[in-house]
């Protein structure tokens, strides 16, 4: 019995030997590949540096052996700076796959937008006026655009005084008394029938308004 334990213990030991054996010569491979790819690389390196020097020399081109060693020494000693630029380079690169999404989809917005303003007449729109534009620069000279500037003060209290609701009523009614008129078949009047027209309500009603207009008007006047 003892002997099947003692012949176990060393069949194992056995295969433990094995396995340690096997590793060794893996390891001893593997450093003979790489030692057989280092000697490859410096053939390699050997005849690429000859005939780089060769070429050079054939050039007219004087290698500075100094200047590339201490070449050499800087880039060793701004390993560390390439790796941060690298690391910026592939941020850049993340963001720039992070923001495409967002940049293709603005970009559809924006055209469906562009064709829905076309669609509107926006851009038919805006061409007319600038041919509107264009027939007032062509029209007025630099100095009508001038007087415009020094009177633009006027203009715009011109303009909010007949904004107003009352004034824009008193014009919308005129017009649609305009309108109604049939301008082409007016009426003739005699003196004697103009003078007994003249004392209906209405028509003094209208001279009191117009006698009221030109009294305030003409005091308006004097005061300036």
């Amino acid at each position: 019995m003892a002997d099947i334990n003692m012949q176990e213990q060393i069949n194992e030991i056995n295969r433990k030997l094995d396995l340690v054996l096997s590793e060794i010569n893996t390891q001893r491979l593997k450093r003979e590949e790489v030692e057989d790819l280092i000697d490859d690389v410096s053939i390699i390196g050997k005849d690429v540096f000859t005939n780089t020097v060769k070429t050079l020399d054939n050039a007219g081109i004087e290698l500075d052996y100094d200047a590339l060693n201490s070449l050499l020494i800087r880039f060793v000693r701004n390993i560390g700076t390439f790796n941060q630029m690298f690391e910026m380079l592939e941020s850049g690169n993340d963001l720039i796959k992070d923001l495409t999404p967002i940049v293709n989809q603005v970009g559809l917005d924006a055209i469906q937008k562009m064709t829905e303003f076309e669609e509107k007449g926006y851009f038919a729109f805006f061409n007319e006026a600038v041919n509107i534009f264009d027939n007032v620069v062509t029209h007025f000279k630099p100095e009508d655009v001038r007087s415009l500037a020094d009177n633009i003060v006027t203009i715009m209290e011109t303009v909010k005084s007949m904004t107003q609701p009352d004034m824009l009523e008193a014009m919308n009614n005129g017009l649609l008394v305009y309108k109604s008129m049939e301008t082409k078949d007016v009426k003739e009047y005699s003196l004697w029938k103009a003078f007994r027209a003249m004392n209906s309500p209405e028509m003094k009603r209208s001279l009191g308004f117009m006698i009221t207009f030109m009294q305030k008007l003409s005091k308006s006047l004097n005061k300036e």
